[in-house]
């Protein structure tokens, strides 16, 4: 891997291109990556605090917010296949620059808001390892993810879809000991299904906006448009794909959690996956720890790739300062674009909580979901343009207006 000094010869604002290089297994890796690492192994503890035993309830309550605005991405990725995508849907559907660009750098803001989260989330599972200052560990985590996300998008997100391999491996491990290997000292299964009504609801919607951060990351796949294979067929597939798998792994990995650590302990842990294996072995437990520690930096990882690419997409249409926009003609990333994401995520991750930055990453998502849908309502009202690319029903944005709109407003209750 070479990375060193980039001096102003290797970078060029826009004679060099970002490569196509990522198929559909690649890219809903690349979402998956970034949406299992965010926020199962984070903030599962956080969202059992505010909704107890209903927790899962909260993950699907927020799966189904997700799905709505998910359709309407697929179809916008394939009509606008470019970096900084939302930008590009807001300007296509409102005709405001300006709007496009505050878009854009709320999407920025909110990878670089997410990836302090995981990192605090990451170096705590270190220090549970080491002993290491937790800050020294969060600085150093952001440091060297951002090393690769320099290295090459290629390199970048197949070692983010290795790593997605293991994550997954281990949610599917803490799924199987949860449920058929520890202790029960925590709810049964029948005691997660909440009744219709009831003061129950308010903590399962506050938990909702938690649980909503932890699916962040499929619109993450429409900001490296620009190096994706077939970008109409391939878009739509990865980003599906990612929603139904994130979906039924954190509804699944929660219950088991649930099942297998009581409450107390679990909704005050910062690193909570690793609870349901007290009774294990001390190797057992090590060995998590290290799937864990992966999983979170993968997370980072991802996040700031996407961030980078934004301010690349933005920078490149002439939104921001023209130097976000080079690109390395060694690696053919945006080497100062990822810098600047690199600096910014340490400065967040040092001065605020990860409950916090969860809140905040979670809010502004929302914010952008709400003007990408009415972008594509527009869209749809000036007419179909023709030619190749996903098509979904207008209520489907109308759906992700309300539902965007509805989960937002739970973060000021």
């Amino acid at each position: 891997m070479q990375t060193g000094q980039l001096t102003t010869d290797q970078l060029a604002p826009r004679a060099e291109r970002l490569r196509r290089a990522l198929n559909t297994p690649l890219l809903t890796l690349y979402g998956l990556g970034v949406t299992v690492g965010a926020g199962i192994y984070v903030l599962v503890g956080a969202t059992a605090a505010q909704a107890g035993p209903f927790a899962p309830v909260s993950f699907l309550l927020a799966a189904v917010v997700v799905a709505f605005t998910a359709f309407s991405y697929a179809e916008l990725s394939t009509r606008h296949p470019v970096s900084a995508g939302e930008a590009a849907y807001v300007e296509a559907g409102f005709g405001a620059g300006w709007l496009a660009t505050l878009v854009g750098l709320a999407v920025a803001l909110s990878g670089m808001v997410s990836a302090a989260a995981v990192a605090i989330g990451a170096a705590g599972y270190l220090h549970d390892l080491t002993l290491v200052p937790q800050e020294v560990l969060t600085v150093l985590v952001v440091g060297i993810v951002g090393l690769i996300a320099l290295w090459g998008i290629t390199q970048s997100v197949t070692v983010a879809a290795i790593i997605t391999v293991i994550e997954m491996s281990g949610l599917i491990l803490v799924i199987l000991w949860g449920f058929f290997v520890a202790p029960s000292q925590g709810f049964e299964l029948a005691e997660m299904l909440p009744p219709l009504q009831g003061p129950h609801w308010i903590g399962i919607g506050a938990a909702a906006l938690l649980a909503f951060f932890a699916f962040v990351g499929f619109e993450d796949m429409a900001n490296v448009a620009e190096e994706v294979k077939d970008p109409a067929h391939t878009l739509p597939r990865a980003i599906l794909w990612t929603l139904a798998l994130a979906a039924i792994l954190y509804v699944a990995t929660t219950a088991a959690v649930l099942v297998a650590v009581p409450i107390e302990t679990l909704a005050t842990s910062s690193a909570p996956l690793l609870l349901v294996f007290d009774t294990a072995s001390g190797r057992m437990q090590q060995v998590f720890a290290v799937v864990a520690i992966v999983a979170t930096v993968n997370g980072v990882l991802i996040q700031m790739i996407m961030a980078s690419r934004v301010l690349y997409g933005l920078a490149d249409r002439q939104h921001l300062p023209a130097v976000l926009a080079m690109v390395s003609r060694r690696t053919q990333t945006p080497a100062v674009a990822t810098v600047a994401v690199c600096l910014i995520t340490v400065l967040l991750a040092l001065a605020l909580p990860i409950e916090a930055l969860a809140e905040r990453t979670a809010q502004i998502v929302l914010f952008v979901f709400v003007l990408v849908n009415a972008a594509l309502l527009r869209l749809k009202q000036a007419g179909d343009p023709g030619g190749e690319f996903f098509r979904v029903p207008r209520l489907v944005p109308v759906l992700g207006v309300v539902t965007s709109v509805l989960l937002w407003g739970t973060s000021f209750l």
